[in-house]
């Protein structure tokens, strides 16, 4: 027999500080419903934060984009593409990186450099860029990464080092209806991963 039940809101998930908004304008992904509002009022994790594209928001938009996330309560975070724009990272006020590591040299110098402001560093979807893990700084956090996580063997590529490095989950939503980890959490569970949350939440 069908029963009704009051909808629910309150937050399922501990943290996600993978998410992308309209402050991304130059993702193709990106929708215009993504805004920081919009992400704000799902409310979807008790932990949220907001990394867009260093590369678009980086220069004169900058304050604005963080002040529009501190508007909402959410933490300030970018992500960074490589090793080319180090530089620019440290030059922004956020309180983390995530970080895209390919396997080059340089960028896991980069991670370095990034890691000595003190700021987590989150590596951003290892499989799919094929980050060699074993070159990673041990401090680095690996992400779990919804959008992605599923087109890789997750068990030979994470599986090995659940031991070595601390993990987070992140939805990598540049959609609203993307506001979910259930893949990633899946694959932690199986690895028997326990996420650290890196921040504590607003009180919104």
């Amino acid at each position: 027999m069908a029963t009704e039940s009051p909808a629910q809101r309150s937050p399922s998930i501990p943290q996600d500080l993978h998410i992308h908004t309209t402050f991304s304008n130059g993702d193709g992904a990106i929708l215009p419903e993504q805004t920081v509002a919009m992400v704000a009022a799902v409310g979807h994790a008790k932990v949220v934060g907001i990394s867009d594209h260093l590369e678009f928001v980086y220069g004169r938009g900058f304050d604005t984009y963080r002040q529009e996330v501190r508007r909402h309560k959410l933490h300030v975070g970018v992500e960074v593409n490589g090793h080319d724009w180090i530089d620019d990272a440290l030059g922004v006020d956020v309180e983390y990186y995530v970080y895209h590591c390919r396997d080059v040299a340089a960028d896991y110098r980069g991670a370095e450099r990034l890691l000595a402001t003190g700021r987590p560093v989150i590596i951003a979807h290892p499989l799919v860029l094929e980050t060699n893990l074993a070159r990673v700084p041990d401090s680095c956090f690996i992400e779990i990464n919804n959008r992605y996580v599923w087109r890789s063997d997750w068990r030979a590529g994470l599986g090995p080092w659940v031991g070595r490095f601390r993990f987070v989950i992140g939805s990598d939503a540049h959609q609203p209806h993307w506001l979910n980890q259930n893949v990633a959490r899946m694959v932690a569970a199986a690895l028997g991963v326990r996420e650290t949350v890196l921040f504590d939440a607003w009180d919104r």
